[in-house]
Order: C-alpha cells, then sequence, then structure tokens
C-alpha cells in the first residue's frame, strides 16, 4: 500500500466528496417533495393525478438511474433541450428518489389507523388540521428507516455521476487507477469517503429512531 500516493490525492478526493455530497443532497431534498406530494395525492385519492403519480412510480422504480441519466445528458439535447450535467445529476436522482421516498411515505400513513381520523373529525378537527396534528406526525415517525434507508441508497447511486462527465468520488478514483495504476491505493479511499458520509447518516438516524420510540410516536 503506497501511503504517500493517498496522502498526494487525498484533496481530490475530498473535492470529490463535496461535489457528491452537494448533488445527493439536492436530490435528497426534492425526492422528499416529490414523494410526500404523490403519497399525499394517492392518500386523498385525487383522481388525475392519483394516476399520474401512479404512471411515474411505476417508471422510475422500474428503470435504472443510468438510463435516465443519459436521457436527460445526451437524449435531451436530441430534442434541443440542452441542460448542464449537475441538473441532469439532480433531477435524475429526484426522479428515482421521488418514488421511493412516496413509497415510504405511504407505508407510514398507512400504519396509521382509520380510527384516529374519524376521531379527529368527530372532535372537531377538519380534515388538514387532522392530517397535520394526529396523522402526518405518526406516520413520519413510521417512516424513519424507510426514509433513512433511501437516503444511503441515493447517496450511494450519486456513484453513476461519472458517466455524464461529473468529477464525483467514482469519477476521481477511476481517473487516478487510469492515470496511475494504484487500484488498491484508489478504491480503499473510495471506500473511505463514503464511508465517511454515509456512517455518520446511519448513526444519526438509529439515535433519531430511537429518540421517537421513546417520545411515543409511532405506538
Amino acid at each position: 500500500m503506497d501511503f504517500g500516493f493517498i496522502t498526494t490525492h487525498t484533496s481530490a478526493y475530498i473535492k470529490a466528496a463535496g461535489l457528491t455530497l452537494r448533488l445527493g443532497l439536492w436530490g435528497i431534498l426534492l425526492s422528499l417533495i416529490i414523494g410526500l406530494f404523490c403519497c399525499m395525492v394517492s392518500y386523498y385519492k385525487v383522481p388525475v393525478l392519483r394516476r399520474i403519480c401512479a404512471v411515474y412510480i411505476e417508471l422510475s422504480r422500474n428503470t435504472p438511474l443510468l438510463v435516465q441519466l443519459f436521457f436527460l445528458y445526451f437524449g435531451l439535447p436530441k430534442l434541443g433541450v440542452v441542460i448542464s450535467a449537475e441538473v441532469c445529476a439532480i433531477i435524475g436522482l429526484s426522479f428515482l428518489g421521488g418514488s421511493y421516498m412516496a413509497e415510504a411515505f405511504r407505508s407510514g400513513l398507512d400504519s396509521v389507523e382509520r380510527v384516529q381520523l374519524e376521531s379527529g373529525l368527530s372532535l372537531g378537527l377538519t380534515s388538514a388540521q387532522v392530517m397535520y396534528f394526529v396523522t402526518l406526525p405518526q406516520a413520519l415517525s413510521s417512516s424513519i428507516p424507510a426514509l433513512v434507508a433511501n437516503v444511503i441508497f441515493l447517496i450511494k447511486e450519486t456513484s453513476v455521476f461519472s458517466a455524464v462527465a461529473l468529477a464525483d468520488l467514482m469519477f476521481v478514483a477511476k481517473d487516478l487507477i487510469g492515470m496511475h495504476y494504484k487500484t488498491n491505493e484508489a478504491l480503499v479511499m473510495l471506500v473511505v469517503a463514503y464511508a465517511i458520509i454515509l456512517l455518520p447518516i446511519s448513526i444519526a438516524a438509529a439515535l433519531l429512531e430511537r429518540r421517537v420510540r421513546r417520545a411515543g410516536f409511532g405506538n
């Protein structure tokens, strides 16, 4: 193991990790918004939007992110629509993640008994108030494990961004291997970089889930 090589190129991985995190966080944020919207549309059975969301979820979950990125980056310019690689990455990750987040939110809502909705309405609350004060807090607490799993999944999916010429962690690793033939060192640094990003998320999620359970949500 060439530790001199590792020391020399650590800065390249730090810069790539910054890009990976920035794009990943934007994609995750938009995924949460899309997922919650689709979940609400399905929960309230909005006629036309419900079918559109159902088609979107099936299309998103059954096509690889790499294919989606190729369509955005190489396909859309053929139609006269040109967007940057970073925007393609965010759109692609959001498109993929939104469907998974929608299913996570849906499972959380399904875990809340309908009798609580009826009880809230009988107390004079509106359906919106019942959703905001009663149903949604319990649904979110029940959805935490699935949401965190989706966050980790989406961050790992950023490894395909190199396919559209983005200098993310995977791009840097492949570039160093191609130039210096230091396969072991480059891959070790890649694994360590992803571990540094993902382990704190997993630990924080476990602590959050434990705290929510102690508070009595979702029971």
